[in-house]
């Protein structure tokens, strides 16, 4: 019954999500931690860190994570683990595939019609207050317990507004950073 919750949850998201993972982020922490209860808030807070850390989109990242994290929680097999880390990620892109597919037969019939370009246009936005509302959801106590983490994003914030730093290279700083100041 699991894997069909999972699945079901992350087709859901990945059907509804327009803008990519950080837009995903709000509606896969509304289900994860507040509908299904599958993980608590700090445990969903390192998911986003991990998945940002690690190579590929951090919306499938976090799905293939989770979909493990939720089996291995309830004491299931390292093969059932990883089917549910399969089944959240498949559910996840399968969405958008079968969208694009769709799309790519389409394109050439509407991309010249003008209500194709205001539906383009007014997405937008949305996907600008979808990308805030998962920023806004991360200021949590658990990402910032105290002023020193606060004093980190807002030099990580700076160099990456102010200077234009690559974010590999501000990622790196500020792991070090928080490795000295903690």
């Amino acid at each position: 019954m699991i894997f069909v919750e999972l699945f079901f949850t992350f087709f859901v998201i990945g059907l509804f999500t327009i803008g990519g993972g950080y837009a995903m982020l709000s509606l896969i922490q509304t289900q994860v931690v507040n509908v299904h209860q599958w993980v608590d808030a700090d445990t969903f807070t390192n998911i986003v860190a991990i998945s940002q850390m690690t190579p590929g989109p951090i919306g499938i990242n976090s799905a293939t994570y989770i979909g493990y994290t939720v089996l291995d929680q309830s004491g299931a097999p390292e093969f059932a683990c990883l089917l549910g880390s399969f089944t959240a990620t498949a559910a996840v892109v399968l969405p958008s595939f079968l969208i694009v597919l769709a799309m790519c037969k389409m394109y050439s019939k509407v991309r010249n019609s003008t209500v194709f370009g205001n539906v383009m246009d007014s997405l937008k936005p949305v996907v600008v207050g979808l990308i805030g509302a998962a920023a806004i959801l991360l200021v949590t106590p658990e990402n910032f317990p105290d002023w020193k983490s606060w004093v980190l994003f807002a030099a990580a914030f700076l160099v990456s507004w102010k200077w234009k730093a690559n974010p590999i290279y501000t990622i790196i700083g500020s792991g070090i950073l928080g490795f000295l100041i903690y």
